[in-house]
């Protein structure tokens, strides 16, 4: 799970502290229970020579009751277990209940390996003891041990305390560091939404428009998050600039296409004329001569067309407003399909329409030039035999599809194929490449009708969609 910088600093600090405070806890713990025990051992060592010397000065008891009578001398606490060993058998042990008052217990078999350092042996019932052993005068070893109760309960009340201590420092940690945290990468927040404005911002086209900048307060040299907002606004500075150098060319190319594009139309307007003029003189030419101009008249209007598309493409460039009239699409496809079976009838045309008129706002020349555009596209590109399928769907948009099962679009060209002068086959002529505008332009003017075009492309299967918004009485 990604988390953001923020959460990963508190969480690290979070974790950071526990780990400190796991680590003092546990050594505190260890070198406390080692100071405690060391205590209790020394309580034991005086309590088993306060037993050697009482079985000494009880010699003249009953052996059955001077066995255990050690455990009644002065000093001795309550609790002290005791217990007598001669030649490696536990004759009898018992544990400390009150003044003069002991209990027999049931000899444990690890009694015999206590020796004269403290060992702890469990009892049970009674719990975990410190026991260290004396070997009297008469050859009997005695046991006296202490009940480790005392600092386990000390123990847990280190451990409790420690957990208290080290729950509050967490919880006090992640609220304050997530507070100072928060405001240590505000700035940082702040350099993101500029970013992020700037990012949404249309770059590729439209006017030039100043960029945002990343406030001065955090563009503080002295700090890395002050350098980080320094060049990113720097950067902004650059960026900015280039794209009005940009805007600028692309601006004087325009003006340029379009001034150019103006002032051939009556220069080819002229050679037009001039050749059918020639060709209905009613002098002789001889055949070289009607050929001539033949293909004068061809370039001629190959060229007219050219410019045409040229200034439509300049003016949707512009921003120029199209036409906004409400219209059927039905009938423009059929008739652009009628026209595209007239140029190439050796191509399969089928058309596919819905049972209700299909309604947009648009430029009816214009979405006519769009069908055509890809109804010619479809016949170019496609050998003799071809089913060319024009396809009108109603839906929430009103979609044209122009679908073919020819070879397809390589893939390569298939991302670059609404750019302008693109070609399929850069060895192809001019005769069957045509200009290479006829899908920018479909692409433009579908841009300038609110709508979007796209293209998938396999062999054996190319679909075109034109997507439009509905006409305001559609149902």
């Amino acid at each position: 799970m990604t988390m953001s910088l923020e959460t990963r600093l508190v969480v690290s600090s979070i974790a950071l502290l526990a780990t400190v405070c796991a680590v003092i806890a546990t050594a505190t713990t260890l070198l406390f229970h080692d100071f405690l025990t060391d205590r209790l051992d020394s309580q034991v060592t005086s309590a088993a020579r306060r037993s050697t010397s009482a079985a000494a000065q009880r010699d003249d008891q009953p052996p059955q009751a001077r066995e255990v009578s050690f455990l009644l001398s002065p000093g001795q606490a309550e609790g002290t277990f005791g217990a007598r060993i001669r030649q490696g058998v536990v004759r009898r042990a018992a544990v400390l209940t009150g003044i003069a008052t002991v209990r027999e217990l049931p000899a444990p078999p690890s009694l015999a390996a206590v020796s004269r350092a403290p060992v702890t042996v469990n009892l049970g019932p009674l719990g975990d003891y410190r026991m260290a052993a004396a070997r009297t005068p008469d050859g009997d070893v005695l046991v006296t041990g202490l009940p480790m109760t005392a600092v386990d309960s000390m123990l847990t009340r280190l451990v409790v305390v420690e957990a208290a201590v080290t729950l509050a420092g967490v919880v006090l940690t992640a609220v304050v560091g997530t507070l100072l945290v928060r405001r240590a990468v505000r700035p940082l927040g702040r350099l993101a939404a500029t970013a992020s404005r700037v990012s949404e911002l249309p770059l590729a086209t439209g006017d030039v428009v100043r960029l945002a900048r990343v406030p001065e307060v955090d563009t503080d040299p002295c700090t890395e998050v002050g350098q980080v907002g320094g060049a990113l606004n720097r950067m902004l500075g650059h960026v900015e600039t280039a794209l009005a150098v940009r805007h600028e060319s692309e601006t004087r190319l325009r003006r340029f296409i379009a001034d150019a594009s103006h002032e051939l139309r009556t220069p080819l307007a002229s050679i037009v004329g001039y050749a059918e003029l020639t060709r209905r003189s009613g002098e002789w030419h001889g055949p070289q001569t009607e050929h001539a101009l033949g293909r004068i008249r061809s370039e001629a209007g190959r060229m007219t067309t050219l410019v045409a598309d040229l200034l439509l493409l300049a003016r949707l460039d512009a921003g120029r407003p199209l036409e906004r009239v409400e219209l059927d699409l039905s009938p423009i496809v059929v008739n652009a399909v009628s026209d595209a079976h007239a140029a190439a009838p050796r191509h399969r045309w089928v058309i596919s329409l819905p049972d209700r008129p299909a309604l947009v706002l648009g430029d009816a020349d214009r979405l006519h030039q769009v069908v055509t555009n890809l109804l010619a596209n479809a016949r170019t590109h496609t050998p003799p035999g071809t089913t060319v399928t024009a396809t009108v769907r109603l839906g929430e948009r009103v979609c044209v599809e122009v679908a073919d099962d020819g070879p397809g679009i390589p893939g390569h060209v298939l991302p670059h194929v609404f750019g302008r002068f693109a070609r399929g086959d850069g060895s192809r002529s001019r005769l069957a490449g045509g200009s290479g505008l006829g899908l920018a332009i479909v692409s433009a003017v579908t841009a300038a009708h609110d709508g979007w075009v796209e293209v998938r492309s396999e062999p054996g299967n190319t679909v075109f969609t034109l997507s439009l918004p509905p006409g305001r009485t559609r149902k």
